[in-house]
Formats: structure tokens, sequence, C-alpha cells
């Protein structure tokens, strides 16, 4: 996730550009018609790494059912449950609300289990931050060795 202000098509490039790099390129990417990915740039460049472009027909969100999930799930779990007081904060608090979604939130897809084992899931976790809630709600899971007091696993549960 990476949340900023506005999204330019140069923007845009670079984030897909690096998920290629680790996930590589898609056959299709699908999206809607903002104009970050109907850009010219944007969208020599996906012809350029071989990618496809598929655009969802406004007014018809059902086209792209997970994308459209997960945003309602962002947005009624994390957005509206927050008040922003910079940009640098809500990259940090989206950034750990991801980990959490993607390792300890219940999917009800995966009959109501987290995704990740637990196994997975460090012995520690970042309460007494001076963020109140947040940080049992959303733990930071890859802190350094030794930053933070250690808690039981249940903590994050």
């Amino acid at each position: 996730m990476r949340p900023e202000r506005s999204w330019s098509s140069a923007k845009l490039i670079e984030a897909l550009a690096d998920v290629m790099v680790l996930k590589g390129v898609p056959e299709h990417i699908r999206s809607d018609n903002g104009p970050e990915f109907v850009a010219k740039d944007l969208r020599k460049w996906l012809a350029d790494t071989g990618a496809k472009t598929l655009y969802i027909e406004p007014g018809s969100p059902w086209e792209n059912g997970y994308g459209e999930s997960f945003n309602s799930k962002l947005r009624d779990e994390f957005l509206n449950g927050e008040i922003f007081y910079s940009l640098k904060e809500v990259q940090v608090l989206a950034e750990r609300w991801r980990v959490h979604y993607n390792t300890i939130r219940p999917h009800s897809s995966l009959g109501y289990r987290s995704p990740a084992p637990e196994a997975w899931v460090p012995d520690n976790d970042l309460t007494g931050r001076g963020e109140p809630g947040i940080a049992t709600r959303f733990p930071a899971l890859h802190a350094p060795s030794g930053s933070y007091p250690r808690t039981s696993k249940a903590a994050l549960h």
C-alpha cells in the first residue's frame, strides 16, 4: 500500500515496476478509468512490458470483485476509524493495517482463520508506543529486535 495525496502516471509506473520486479509481469492489469490509469505514458510503458490492460466499465464495480471487496474492508476497518494529521502518519498506519490484514485478521474465505500460520507471527507486539489503541489493533510485526517490550501472542489477537 502506498498512500499518497494524489497519483500521477509516473508514480503509478514506479509502483507497478516495483511489484513487477518482485512478482513478475502479469498478463493483464485490470483498473478503473482514472486519469492515472489511462495516461498515454502508462499505456506505452505497459505495452513495453508486455502486460495488457483491461478497463472496468464505468458503474460496473462487480468487474473487479476482489479489489472492490478489499477497498470496502480498508475503508470500513481502517480509514473510517482514523483521523490522519500527516501523510507520513497515514503511510505508517496503512502499512501496519496491511500487515495485520495479511497475517492476523480472520478472513471469511479461509473459514475465519488468519491468512498466516501462527508460527509466522513473532512473539512481540508494540503496545506502549504512545499510539492509543493502534499498536494493539495493527501491531508493527517487524520491529527491530529489542526495540519494544515482549508480550505473549495472545496480546496480538
